[in-house]
């Protein structure tokens, strides 16, 4: 397998990576019109954390991490290494050295359609990561791949420079080109998730608050009381 190292390709704006990290991936995805989510599969090795990056990108041979060698380099403060394999691979191609190295870089975690390891020292550390699997199977450094171009998992494609939201919850893809659009909409549904919490709050139903009465109605659903439901008499 050939491949190809691209460099200083164009990323999200700053300020708008930073403005989507006010929010939670299930906000960023719903106001992006419930898109970007990678799968459930990938888990976070921590909990409580929420990061939000530039996303480098790394296309990997099963079981070589040859490839997260050569892209350390090519990261850089704010960014996320996004990783993933030709052909499925739970392998713990990433530990606790990568992650000094890539701290030390100031890159804000890592999300990983592989496995990973050393996860007790990535806590231990501060180093967050999301990956689809926890192994402690080692790897080689054999075979060529690419760094920085476009790749694809779960069926979300992550081109390098799109935006990386991360949290306990899972991790979604922003493309830089939308990155501005999506934290102003995002900052919409909080405000609009506010009104009906506090609504919720005084005592208001969901039924009466989302319209969903003539919903039911329409769906054909009947209330009943318990006695008409299963014919006892009072």
């Amino acid at each position: 397998m050939s491949g190809v190292i691209v460099t200083n390709p164009p990323k999200a704006e700053a300020k708008d990576v930073e403005a989507l990290a006010g929010f939670g991936v299930a906000t960023v995805s719903e106001a992006m019109g419930r898109t970007g989510l990678l799968g459930p599969e990938i888990r976070p090795v921590q909990q409580g954390v929420r990061v939000a990056g530039t996303a480098v990108t790394v296309l990997s041979w099963p079981g070589d991490n040859l490839m997260i060698h050569a892209a350390v380099e090519q990261c850089g403060e704010g960014d996320i290494l996004v990783v993933t394999t030709t052909s499925p691979c739970t392998d713990g191609l990433f530990g606790e050295l990568f992650a000094t190295a890539l701290k030390q870089r100031g890159v804000r975690g890592v999300v990983l359609n592989t496995g990973i390891r050393d996860t007790q020292e990535l806590r231990d550390m501060g180093f967050a990561a999301w990956s689809r699997a926890v192994s402690a199977q080692g790897t080689v450094k054999a075979t060529g791949g690419s760094v920085n171009v476009p790749i694809a998992i779960d069926g979300q494609v992550i081109r390098p420079g799109d935006v990386i939201l991360a949290d306990d919850d899972g991790v979604v893809v922003v493309p830089r080109e939308r990155a501005r659009e999506a934290a102003e909409k995002s900052e919409a549904r909080e405000a609009k998730e506010a009104a009906t919490r506090a609504a919720f709050i005084d005592g208001q139903l969901g039924l009466d608050r989302y319209g969903l009465r003539d919903k039911l109605k329409e769906l054909g659903v009947e209330y009943r009381t318990y006695e008409e439901h299963s014919g006892e008499s009072s």
